[in-house]
C-alpha cells in the first residue's frame, strides 16, 4: 500500500473487506463479494449493536438513507445516479460501493467534453488489426465493457459533463444490457454478466452543460447528496481526512480543536453570506464545501510542517483559506474582504482567542494578493 500514491478503497481498506467477508452469512445478491447489510457497514462503520468481535471504521459521513437506497439501486437492474454539489463526496461513496461489491473500484470513465463513444464501449489495438485483423483479441474494452463482462460495478464521473452522443450510447447499455461489435462477424455481441451495474455522478452546478435525456433519467435512480450542515459531522469528517493526511505524510503536528472550530465557523459564515446574496457577483466562486474545507486545513497543515514552527496558527490557516477560495480576482477578494472586517473583526474583539490572529492573517494573505 505504501507504493501507491492513492491506494483505492478496495487495496486501502483490504483487510477489513477480507474479515467482513469471512464472517458474512447473509443473502447475497448476485456475485456481489458482501451482503448489502455488510456494504452498509463497511461504508458507514460498525457500532456496539451489531456485535462484531472487531471494530469497522466510518469512511463516508452523511445520511444512512443515502447509503441504503444506493445498494438497494445496485441490487436492482437500474443505475445509480450520485449528484449533488461539488464536494459533497460523491465519488469517494462511489468508490466506496464499487469496493465493497466487486472489489474493485476502478473501472472508471472520466466524463469531459472529450469523452467519445468509445470510451465508454471499446476502442481497437492498431497494430494487432494490421497484422491480423479485427477480433476479440485486437478489441480493447472500455472500462464499462469490462464492468459488463465480469459482472463488476463500473463507474461514470462528472456524466453531465460528456456530450449527448456519449450519454446516448450508456441508454442501450443501461436497458438491453449488452453491447454490439459490429466489426465482427461471429462473437459480436458483449453480454452483462450477473452483478454488473453503472454508478454515475453529476454536479448540480453543471445543470444546463449537458442536461440528461429524460430516456436516460429513467434508467437511473437518483440520489441527491446535500452539503453536510450538521456541524458534528462535518467536524468528523475533517477530523477523518485530516488524520489520513498526518498518517500519510508521516507528519507529527497538532490541529488544535479551537483551530478546527475556526476553520468551521468561518465555513458556515462564508455559507450565510453566500444564501442571502443577491446575484452571483456577491458569492464566492467556490461551492464552500466540506471538500474544500478539508483542502484548506491540509494546505496549512503543510505550510506549517514544511515552511512553519512545526505547529499549526490561525494565521497560517486564514492565509491558507484566502489563497483556496480567492479564484476571482478581485470579486473573491473583496468578498472575502468584507467578511474579514464585518464578521472576523468584531467577533475578535468580542471573544477573542484566536479569531484575532486569523484576522490577521487573512489580511496579510489579501494584500500579498491584491
Amino acid at each position: 500500500m505504501s507504493d501507491f500514491l492513492r491506494a483505492p478503497a478496495e487495496i486501502k481498506y483490504a483487510e477489513e473487506l477480507d474479515w467482513l467477508e469471512s464472517i458474512d452469512d447473509n443473502p447475497k445478491p448476485f456475485s456481489w463479494r458482501l451482503s448489502p447489510k455488510m456494504v452498509r457497514l463497511f461504508i458507514l462503520g460498525s457500532e456496539r449493536s451489531d456485535g462484531l468481535d472487531r471494530e469497522i471504521s466510518q469512511k463516508w459521513f452523511g445520511d444512512r438513507s443515502f447509503v441504503e437506497r444506493s445498494i438497494v439501486t445496485l441490487a436492482s437492474d437500474r443505475g445509480l445516479l450520485l449528484i449533488g454539489d461539488p464536494g459533497t463526496g460523491k465519488s469517494w461513496l462511489a468508490e466506496l460501493l464499487s469496493a465493497a461489491i466487486c472489489r474493485n473500484s476502478t473501472l472508471v470513465v472520466q466524463g469531459t467534453a472529450g469523452t467519445t463513444e468509445d470510451h465508454i464501449k471499446y476502442s481497437w489495438n492498431v497494430s494487432m488489426v494490421i497484422a491480423k485483423g479485427q477480433s476479440r483479441e485486437s478489441m480493447i474494452p472500455s472500462p464499462i465493457m469490462t464492468a459488463m463482462e465480469t459482472g463488476a460495478i463500473g463507474r461514470f464521473e462528472e456524466l453531465t459533463r460528456s456530450t449527448s452522443d456519449v450519454q446516448d450510447a450508456l441508454i442501450s447499455i443501461l436497458s438491453e444490457k449488452y453491447v454490439s461489435v459490429p466489426e465482427l462477424d461471429s462473437d459480436s455481441i458483449v453480454f452483462a454478466q450477473p452483478g454488473f451495474s453503472i454508478i454515475a455522478t453529476a454536479n448540480s452546478r453543471d445543470r444546463g452543460v449537458n442536461d440528461l435525456s429524460s430516456a436516460l433519467k429513467r434508467r437511473f435512480n437518483f440520489v441527491r447528496i446535500p452539503v453536510m450542515t450538521n456541524r458534528k459531522s462535518e467536524a468528523e469528517i475533517v477530523r477523518f481526512r485530516t488524520e489520513e493526511l498526518l498518517r500519510r505524510h508521516q507528519i507529527e503536528l497538532d490541529v488544535p480543536p479551537t483551530l478546527l472550530d475556526v476553520l468551521l465557523q468561518s465555513f458556515a459564515d462564508l455559507r450565510a453570506s453566500a444564501a442571502a446574496a443577491g446575484s452571483d457577483d456577491e458569492k464566492l466562486e467556490s461551492a464552500l464545501s466540506t471538500a474544500e474545507q478539508i483542502g484548506v486545513l491540509e494546505d496549512a497543515i503543510l505550510h506549517s510542517n514544511f515552511f512553519g514552527e512545526r505547529a499549526l496558527t490561525a494565521r497560517t490557516l486564514a492565509s491558507s483559506l484566502v489563497g483556496s477560495l480567492a479564484r476571482r480576482e478581485p470579486e473573491d477578494l473583496a468578498i472575502l474582504n468584507k467578511y474579514l472586517h464585518g464578521v472576523v473583526e468584531p467577533r475578535g474583539k468580542k471573544e477573542g482567542g484566536s479569531w484575532p490572529e486569523f484576522l490577521e492573517g487573512g489580511r496579510d494573505a489579501i494584500a500579498t494578493l491584491s
